[in-house]
């Protein structure tokens, strides 16, 4: 009866046939219909949840041959493919073409003459990517070298150490430190020989005040220092920083920013920059367009930024003394941000502004004018029903990490995010599709950076579109577009 039933059924047939394959599952005794279970990855103290176990798998084709195997059927496996004569090979920590052209360029200026060059993206098409990319290369051509990454907050740093761990696992040829030097960390440099040291500027300043020794030991180890939002360098403490660790006739510096310049009124604030770094600045170049902005927007590493200015009648009349102190400051006084702030109808602009992107996206970032501005704005959007959040420099860093990873989860209902002074740089969210920016300014860099924080394209992980809408005040200097801010500087510096 044996053969019989062999010769007379297929057990491919038997697997394979949804109603067969369950009454032959039956017929199997406890313990088998358990030892099965188990080969097939149920929970070793399942016992008596076999059946159950068995009935519920989706009985894939793996699945199935399981089951042959365990009958004591050996079935012949399909016949190999052999490999496609030509087939990609996909790296796992890549660049596009614009920022290898980039980063090949940075190489010829890094290690000749004057040993210091600024590279110059535009906010989210990777310059912290690219720097790794030259970063690993330097620590895999100097071995044991130690590299500085230089950078004013918590969360430029931390991001800049993830990242590095996450290419140098891809890029690597050994085994490095990864040293976060920041906050409450300890300034311990023994035992650091081969690696990166993620340092931040004021912990920096404050170590070598405290120990002369600290950078004069750090600088015998270090051969390529990285300075995040290069136009922050020329300030007096963190050049003295800088010029320390430059003592060794074969150290490099290299700078990144996306906006190579202190301010917009006052070019020479930006000439002392530019001359810093010998007035030797990489920028994008890409065939067929005068600026690469333009072409990344086009070919999708760039959202399609949307401006809008809405203007709210505060009623602000300035002073003859507010208007001198307009004229030769670098940003907008305290003392008009403080009145502007506290104005019914400026605030009734930014409500209405959140409310209206609200229809339309998930993710709003908002960038208010002082701590207790955000707190205010965050209330009242609350009371109008919307889930909103705030960071500032006053949140604690358990409250900043818990709210900041709600906003990029996965949360369907729109959200905002109220932040004052900590999310203008460092901060990476590519499913932020808008923005308002209610702080008055007349810093260009700082424009820049709150409309960066949103332009990432489909290419980086971001949006095809985003929509900024800035509150003005017509009686106060501001910006309403940044499309031609990638080249506002380039009159300090060479072209390369």
């Amino acid at each position: 009866m044996r053969k019989l039933a062999a010769s007379a059924a297929s057990p491919e047939q038997l697997v394979n046939d949804p109603r067969e394959r369950e009454l032959l599952l039956q017929l199997l005794p406890p313990g088998k219909q358990e030892e099965l279970a188990r080969r097939l990855g149920a929970d070793d103290d399942g016992a008596g949840t076999a059946p159950g176990f068995l009935s519920s798998l989706p009985w894939t084709a793996e699945q199935r041959r399981v089951l042959l195997g365990f009958l004591g059927l050996v079935v012949d496996r399909a016949p190999t493919i052999p490999p496609a004569y030509r087939a990609p090979s996909v790296p796992a920590y890549g660049l596009f073409p614009h920022q290898r052209l980039a980063a090949r360029r940075v190489d010829q200026l890094l290690y000749s003459g004057e040993r210091r060059v600024v590279l110059h993206l535009p906010t989210g098409v990777g310059k912290t990517r690219t720097a790794m990319n030259i970063i690993c290369d330097h620590l895999r051509l100097r071995e044991p070298t130690v590299v500085v990454w230089l950078a004013r907050g918590r969360e430029l740093l931390e991001q800049a150490a993830l990242e590095f761990d996450r290419a140098w696992s891809a890029l690597g040829n050994r085994e490095v430190a990864i040293v976060r030097m920041w906050s409450d960390a300890p300034v311990d440099l023994n035992r650091i020989t081969d690696g990166i040291v993620l340092l931040g500027l004021d912990k920096a300043v404050a170590a070598a005040k405290s120990d002369v020794t600290f950078l004069e030991r750090l600088t015998l180890r270090t051969t390529l220092t990285v300075f995040d939002e290069a136009h922050q360098i020329i300030a007096p403490t963190y050049r003295r920083v800088v010029d320390a660790l430059m003592l060794r006739s074969d150290a490099s510096l290299l700078g990144l920013t996306a906006t190579p310049g202190r301010t917009w009124a006052d070019i020479s604030e930006d000439q002392k920059l530019a001359d810093f770094f010998a007035q030797q600045k990489i920028m994008l170049e890409i065939d067929g367009y005068d600026n690469p902005v333009s072409a990344l927007i086009d070919q999708g590493y760039l959202a399609r930024p949307h401006f809008q200015t809405v203007a709210a009648q505060s009623g602000i009349k300035l002073s003859e003394a507010d208007k001198r102190e307009l004229a030769i400051s670098f940003d907008i006084p305290e003392s008009l941000v403080r009145e502007l702030t506290g104005n019914v109808q400026w605030n009734l602009q930014v409500l209405r502004a959140v409310l209206d992107l609200s229809k339309e996206h998930r993710r709003i970032l908002l960038f208010a004018a002082s701590v207790e501005h955000s707190r205010l704005l965050v209330a009242m959007l609350s009371v109008l029903g919307l889930d909103a959040a705030e960071v500032t420099a006053a949140s604690s860093p358990r409250h900043r990490d818990r709210v900041i990873a709600r906003f990029k989860g996965p949360i369907s209902r729109p959200m905002v995010l109220s932040n004052f002074g900590v999310l203008t740089t460092g901060f990476d969210a590519p499913a932020a599709s808008a923005a308002v920016i209610a702080r008055p300014t007349k810093s260009l860099v700082l424009y820049s950076q709150m409309v960066g924080r949103v332009i990432r394209g489909p290419k980086a992980g971001g949006t095809s579109t985003c929509d900024i809408i800035t509150v003005i005040d017509p009686e106060l200097p501001g910006f309403g577009d940044v499309a031609e801010a990638f080249t506002n500087w380039e009159d300090v510096w060479k072209t390369r």
